[in-house]
Formats: C-alpha cells, structure tokens, sequence
C-alpha cells in the first residue's frame, strides 16, 4: 500500500464528499464515499491506522475552497490530501445563472494547489474529476460546461505530479452496465452503489485493494 502507517488523509470537496456529515463530530465521515473508504480501509489494514477527515461543504466551488484552504487544509497539515470539486462550477450555470469559466475554475485550482505545495511540499495529493450521469437530457446538456472543467484538472494532475482518478469516465463506463440512475440518482449524487464505486477506485489507486 502507498499510504505510510498513522497517516492523516484529508478529504476534501463539495457535497459528494460532504454527504450529510455531521460538522459538530470531528471524526463523522458522513454517508457517501468517505464513509465507505474509511470503513474499507480499516477492514482492509487495520494494523496502517489509517486517520481520515472529512471537510467536504455541499454547495462549495472551488473558489470556496480556496477561501477556507488556511483552516481547512493547511493548518490541518494532512501527509495524503483527496480533492473532488467541480460540479457545482458547473451546476451554477444552469440553476442561477451564475458560471464559472473553465479558464476561472483553472487558474483558482492552480493557485489553490500551488499554495498546498509551497505550505506542505511533503503531502501526497490525489485528484479526482467532476462527474455527471446522462440521468435525463438536461444533464447530458452540461457537457459543453462540465468537460473543459474535467480537462483543466487533467492538466493540473500532469502539471503538479499529483495521482489522479477519472471518475467522469468511471461512471460513464457503470452506466453502461446499468442504468446511470442506479450509480447517481440525480445524476450527480452518488447513491450507495456509486459511493461505492468512488471509495473502490480511491482505494486502488493506493495499492490498499
């Protein structure tokens, strides 16, 4: 397994990550992926004490993250830090006429990464692109905003050196086993089986699984 023993991993994002934790319980993990992670890794290696916190906020772009990167992040010094951000750049489009350019979505994710460098050079970073499922044609009309957003965190990935998982092309590949909404209801909130899906494809590309 990549993950050291003791290691503190940082889960951060919007509400796919969030998934209704309670902010009160430091150590609660909500009830999507970063629940499902947590639970497989401990039944996986539970000799690794493996530590996982989770600062997903429902409703945060990236430009949020970056606003509460000081507190949430850097002072928090995790050795493996997990970023899924993205969906909501694109959602405000559609639901409040308020759009993020892919250009915007780059450079505040660029600037937002390079600080976590230059602050903690020494923690591991995963990646992880925005998703959406075709549940209905609305959403397969987001593609014209969502996909230059997933290129722009391709090309940070390969810029910062960081590990990278598609999950955009992961559940498009599930839903042609089965229908998009057994993966996404709303063809953007994982449901359990997605969830699952997410938490399976974080722990191999650590080598845990």
């Amino acid at each position: 397994m990549l993950i050291e023993k003791n290691s503190l991993v940082l889960l951060q994002g919007d509400s796919v990550t969030d998934a209704q934790r309670d902010y009160a319980d430091d150590t609660n993990m909500g009830f999507g992926y970063a629940n499902i992670l947590t639970a497989m890794m401990k039944a996986l290696h539970p000799e690794a004490n493996i530590r996982f916190l989770n600062r997903g906020i429902s409703g945060n772009r990236v430009r949020d993250l970056s606003s509460r990167w000081d507190a949430d992040c850097l002072s928090i010094k995790p050795d493996w830090l997990s970023i899924l951000i993205g969906i909501n750049d694109c959602w405000r489009r559609y639901d409040s006429n308020d759009p993020t350019t892919a250009q915007a979505f780059y450079e505040e994710y660029r600037r937002l990464l390079t600080r976590t460098k230059e602050a903690l050079p020494d923690t591991k970073i995963i990646l992880m692109d925005p998703f959406v499922l075709h549940i209905n044609p609305e959403r397969a009309s987001w593609r014209e905003d969502l996909d230059p957003k997933i290129q722009a965190v391709r090309a940070l990935a390969s810029e910062f050196k960081t590990m990278y998982i598609p999950l955009d092309g992961m559940f498009a590949a599930a839903s042609i086993q089965s229908a998009p909404d057994v993966w996404a209801a709303d063809g953007v909130h994982p449901t359990q089986a997605g969830s699952a899906l997410i938490a399976s494809a974080w722990l191999r590309a650590v080598d845990a699984m």
